[in-house]
């Protein structure tokens, strides 16, 4: 018997912000998916090339990294190597299979949580849409069974 898919994302957000922009989601009690882990960091530039990489290794079906606007980093430039740091990343994924657009990097700040409810939604939409990754081996194969049964049916 097959389960039902159910995307693992992870999110790393920095604590002054983004952190900050999904406290205020729980606080205004919006619904965002529940699939979401949230890792706080101090900063997006310290999210180095390796976690994002180990993230995918150890089964997440997509990655985003939230950090403050641009200009607006408490530690100036962090944002900046975070940014430069995804896009690298992103050509990795792509170089070795993993499509690139499980992986993202946005800006919320503190009093933005409409937005972070909205991203959230936004990467499990992906994820769905995506489906499992590859490294999960099992439920990739009976995720794409299940979408070749659908397309027979229609």
């Amino acid at each position: 018997m097959t389960e039902e898919y159910s995307p693992k994302i992870i999110g790393f957000c920095c604590r002054w912000c983004s952190y900050a922009g999904a406290d205020l989601a729980g606080a205004m009690r919006l619904q965002y998916p529940p699939n979401i882990r949230i890792l706080m960091v101090p900063c997006t530039g310290r999210v180095d090339i390796l976690h994002l990489l180990k993230a995918f290794e150890m089964g997440a079906d997509a990655v985003f990294v939230s950090g403050c606007h641009e200009g607006d980093c408490h530690y100036l430039r962090g944002n900046i190597q975070a940014w430069k740091r995804v896009a690298k990343v992103k050509k990795v994924l792509a170089d070795i299979g993993l499509e690139p657009e499980r992986l993202e990097m946005f800006h919320v700040s503190s009093g933005e949580g409409p937005k972070f409810a909205a991203i959230s939604q936004e990467m499990t939409d992906r994820a769905y849409r995506l489906g499992p990754n590859p490294v999960r081996g099992e439920a990739r194969a009976q995720w794409l069974a299940a979408q070749a049964q659908e397309e027979k049916a229609v």
